[in-house]
């Protein structure tokens, strides 16, 4: 069997592979926060001298686990909300950073309103 040649006439397929670094790189990131510093979606933190946006929140070892929960929070600037919520990234991709609850800088634990 050999190996099948694109013609010439045919348009470019339709899907496109995403590869990292080949488009502007999301600075959104996941942020693991071990324990509870009180925050829900759309909180907003003062995280790396920046203010971020938890965009999502899941909450890890309520029942099995570490001593204390984790929060597994996909965190970004407030101009990259519209990315997230069209799913434009690949969660898999993100930088994953963790802290600790106490060294969290909460400006608004609910977001803003």
């Amino acid at each position: 069997m050999g190996r099948r040649r694109a013609s010439a006439g045919k348009p470019p397929s339709p899907i496109e592979a995403i590869k990292p670094g080949l488009t502007e790189r999301p600075c959104m990131q996941q942020l693991i926060v071990r324990g509870n510093p009180g925050i829900r979606k759309d909180a907003v933190i003062d995280y790396d001298g920046e203010e971020q946006v938890c965009f999502s929140i899941q909450r890890q070892g309520d029942y099995h686990g570490p001593d204390e929960v984790q929060l597994w929070c996909t965190i970004g600037t407030p101009d990259e909300r519209e990315a997230f919520e069209k799913r434009q990234y690949v969660p898999h991709w993100l930088d994953v950073d963790s802290i600790d609850a106490d060294a969290l800088d909460v400006i608004a634990p609910r977001g803003r309103q």
